[in-house]
């Protein structure tokens, strides 16, 4: 199988430009590796690629999953694998692009076999986040104190998760992941490349695209989601992303404004940080110092560099 360029990187790094410029020269089409933008109804907030974005070139997994409904990483590779051969049957090149690094190693290590649902447990310890979320945390400090070091206590999807693979394998994730590195399954043989900004210039970026973002009518876009979700009468778990929580604590009165902004960008500062120190655990093909490099140029660049070693 040839293999797959894959842009990866942290929030607001440029990934969605990038990719869309080496389709241009690859005749590809760009697959979304995002764990908020496959919803639809949340095309703000998540940042999802706008049609003048594209221009043109056909985009997958993007907006089209209902925000009711929750995907976990092995379903989401099982969706990327069959984009990738659908793209390929066509004799075009997938290009995937994101910033998931769960969903990344899904697609580069496989799934492990203990990567099963105890939903009993999942509700039992769901509970236990709501009552102390500090003592949910420093359990898997305990337990795996590397992969404590990725996640942040206030993520509990991810910290109630991990607690759940442990206790349905007596196995911790870390000791997963490293089995899966001497036996992957259903794997994808990517070319990765990896965005990396000066943290200064990602701050402004993070700033700015903030901005744009509430300008642009993220608030309005939250009061319809959360009129979609009393109406259904069902849980948003998207709705507990970063910006979605401080909006709505804004529209309860909450926090202000400035205070709800000031929040997000925040949160997303340190989110980012937590990609990165995700995506530098990974195998990575190349890194890129997005400030030392000519913009314009960069797909060119690119293009040459993954032709060379497919």
């Amino acid at each position: 199988m040839e293999k797959i360029l894959t842009i990866i990187g942290p929030t607001a790094s440029g990934k969605t430009s990038l990719a869309v410029e080496s389709a241009k020269l690859l005749e590809g089409e760009v697959i979304g590796l995002d764990s908020r933008q496959i919803y639809e109804g949340m095309p703000l907030g998540t940042a999802q690629p706008t049609k003048n974005e594209m221009a043109g070139i056909p985009h997958h997994l993007f907006g089209f999953r209902d925000p009711s409904e929750p995907i976990s990483a092995g379903e989401y590779a099982k969706l990327v694998r069959a984009k990738v051969k659908d793209i390929q049957g066509k004799g075009k090149s997938p290009i995937i692009c994101g910033g998931a690094g769960l969903y990344y190693r899904a697609l580069s290590k496989g799934i492990f076999e203990g990567s099963v649902s105890d939903l009993p447990t999942r509700g039992r310890l769901e509970q236990a986040y709501e009552d102390d979320p500090v003592a949910l945390y420093e359990r898997l400090q305990a337990i795996d104190p590397d992969y404590a070091d990725i996640v942040h206590m206030n993520n509990k999807k991810r910290l109630v998760r991990a607690l759940e693979i442990y206790e349905a394998t007596g196995k911790p994730p870390s000791e997963h992941f490293r089995d899966q590195e001497n036996n992957p399954v259903d794997t994808l043989d990517l070319f990765t490349i990896l965005l990396n900004w000066e943290r200064s210039i990602l701050t402004q970026r993070i700033a700015q695209r903030t901005q744009e973002m509430l300008d642009n009518g993220w608030i309005d876009e939250v009061e319809t989601l959360l009129k979609k979700q009393k109406d259904k009468g069902n849980s948003f778990p998207a709705l507990n992303s970063i910006g979605y929580r401080q909006i709505q604590a804004y529209l309860n009165g909450d926090m202000t404004q400035d205070e709800m902004k000031e929040e997000i960008m925040i949160r997303t500062r340190q989110f980012s940080r937590r990609q990165v120190q995700w995506f530098k655990k990974e195998k990575i093909d190349l890194i890129v110092e997005m400030g030392n490099l000519d913009q314009q140029r960069l797909p060119e660049i690119l293009h040459c560099i993954f032709m060379a070693s497919a």
